[in-house]
């Protein structure tokens, strides 16, 4: 009725041939009279299981557990493992409770380790991931831990502003983000706040999109990655109190923060070159990065509130 699952075949013999055997048992199945037929009636009755029932079409219910919830508990398994062979007796039994003892181990809960700056988004891609491979995307974002982020210069190596008019440049950057705020508004609610929080909000819109692969390269490059960085700078100065270094150059422009100089647009570019590149080079990262090196004893609303 679902259309699912195909069992690995080809579309083509899929629709061609049906469910014309015996690909899996499950704990709750319903074979179609046909099948039945096809099977031995006697032999689908006469399966031990928690419920076998004859249902008025010719059809019969098959439960193979009392209660969903123990599925992949090994006596399940071994119950839905004699089921099979003996619903197929061309199978071998030690193979198939093979590979439902491997299915059970895969959904075995592993305990989320993610790298500390970014476990915020990588939950939420786990969340996103289908439940039967959930537990291996966790393992898998434990064992992974992104390149440390490059997009930054030392304060005193960092060339100046080259720039004519800096207020305009400023303003400029102001309303690119402000751009970005407006595009978002309704995916991503929280732009509007300018918080670390909202960088993760940004890295996990871009990522469930998957923009890279989704969205013109051209648009990436002269609207997306402009407005991200020039957003990303905003947080900056925003919270950790940054100073803008602007620069003729779009990547060479930079947030001063302690005694490291950020490129936010670099980091966008890097960011949005791929689909990979999202989760290796998020905003959230560098973010963190730079908290980490702003001056101690600083807040985040210095620069706003001026000398006292």
């Amino acid at each position: 009725m679902a259309g699912d699952p195909d069992f690995g075949r080809k579309k083509e013999v899929w629709h061609r041939d049906g469910f014309d055997k015996i690909y899996e048992v499950f704990w709750l199945n319903v074979f179609g009279p046909k099948l039945v037929n096809a099977v031995g009636r006697e032999r689908m009755l006469s399966k031990p299981a928690h419920r076998v029932e004859e249902l008025p079409n010719g059809a019969v219910l098959l439960v193979l557990w009392p209660t969903p919830a123990d599925f992949a508990s090994d006596e399940a398994r071994l119950a839905q493992a004699r089921a099979h062979v003996q619903l197929r007796p061309d199978l071998d039994f030690d193979t198939v409770l093979r590979t439902l003892r491997e299915r059970s181990a895969a959904l075995a809960p592993v305990e989320p380790r993610f790298h500390p700056d970014l476990a915020p988004l990588l939950s939420r891609v786990v969340d996103r991931s289908p439940s039967h491979e959930r537990q291996r995307t966790i393992a898998g974002l434990n064992a992974w831990r992104p390149p440390e982020p490059a997009e930054w210069l030392p304060a005193d190596v960092a060339l100046p502003s080259d720039v004519e008019d800096t207020e305009r440049a400023l303003e400029q950057y102001s309303l690119q983000a402000e751009r970005l705020v407006a595009m978002l508004h309704t995916e991503v609610p929280s732009l509007s706040k300018r918080t670390p929080e909202s960088l993760t909000d940004l890295d996990f819109y871009f990522w469930r999109d998957d923009s890279p692969k989704r969205r013109l390269r051209e648009v990436l490059d002269e609207h997306v990655v402009p407005a991200v960085g020039a957003y990303l700078g905003q947080v900056l100065v925003h919270d950790l109190g940054g100073r803008w270094i602007p620069r003729q150059e779009r990547t060479e422009a930079g947030v001063l923060v302690g005694s490291r100089l950020w490129l936010p647009f670099a980091r966008a570019q890097h960011s949005m070159s791929s689909s990979e590149s999202l989760l290796d080079y998020s905003l959230t990262q560098l973010y963190r990065e730079a908290e980490r090196h702003r001056t101690p004893g600083r807040t985040n609303r210095e620069d706003e509130a001026g000398p006292t």
